[in-house]
């Protein structure tokens, strides 16, 4: 098997349709065929011909002038199927929900994907200043309480594998550097759970647990609070509600390995 990656020579047409999914999805935004040419390092006159054909299959959608491009139905329809197919999603979901009852704030459930976070699933707070976020987002795994949570779960040599230093900065509050972050990850290990502090987003603080599905967990569940609305005493209901709800999911390890 090793062998045969190693000969691996990728398919070049397969491969300039998957850049350009990756970049509608990284970006959600109408672009040109000559920003996604640029973009993609791609001649003009070869993407047009990919596009025209991935508009026929319903993956990208046009707007009524042709020239301009997003995702279409069917990438909804495979993200969905994903999501659908995903048991750990499916054990998790309840637990979001009774979050969301307790708390009032907004939930996520994560995933680690290399050094990124990938949200998969939400809960939206019931009050009218909350986090934005979407499902399928991605966030730089350091700067998260989701992606601590799951670092944690690795020592310190596999998270520097895992990590190019120095780390991207998102705010002023943003770990940045390789000590700085083993120093978090090692109190993230103590406590049980991870708390980002406006690393990520200026005026949102989160608290996130790992969830034992698998070992090392790949998935975590984070509460996100406003700055305004966050003390000692909410954080240590938060951190009281993820250990009540989340620890049992231990016991449905052996389920989802059978």
């Amino acid at each position: 098997m090793q062998q045969e990656l190693q000969d691996f020579q990728p398919v070049k047409s397969a491969g300039r349709t998957l850049d350009v999914l990756e970049v509608l999805a990284g970006q959600p935004r109408a672009w040109t065929l000559v920003d996604l040419a640029r973009e993609l390092g791609i001649p003009k006159s070869s993407l047009h011909g990919l596009m025209r054909t991935m508009t026929a299959r319903g993956w990208v959608r046009a707007d009524e002038t042709g020239t301009r491009f997003r995702l279409g139905m069917r990438a909804l329809q495979v993200g969905a199927a994903y999501l659908d197919g995903d048991d750990s999603v499916a054990v998790v979901s309840g637990v979001l929900d009774e979050l969301s009852r307790r708390l009032g704030e907004t939930v996520h459930l994560g995933r680690i994907d290399g050094d990124q976070i990938v949200y998969l699933a939400k809960r939206d707070s019931t009050h009218r200043l909350r986090l934005y976020s979407a499902v399928g987002r991605r966030l730089p795994a350091h700067a998260t309480a989701l992606g601590k949570a799951l670092l944690a779960q690795h020592p310190d040599a596999d998270v520097d594998r895992m990590l190019t230093f120095p780390l991207q900065r998102l705010t002023a509050g943003t770990v940045t550097q390789r000590g700085e972050l083993h120093r978090a990850l090692a109190e993230v290990r103590a406590a049980g759970y991870a708390v980002d502090r406006e690393e990520n987003a200026e005026g949102i603080v989160c608290v996130a647990m790992a969830v034992p599905l698998t070992d090392p967990a790949t998935d975590a569940v984070s509460v996100s609070v406003p700055t305004t609305r966050m003390g000692a005493d909410v954080e240590r209901r938060i951190v009281d509600a993820l250990t009540d709800l989340i620890q049992p999911l231990g016991q449905a390890r052996s389920m989802l390995s059978a």
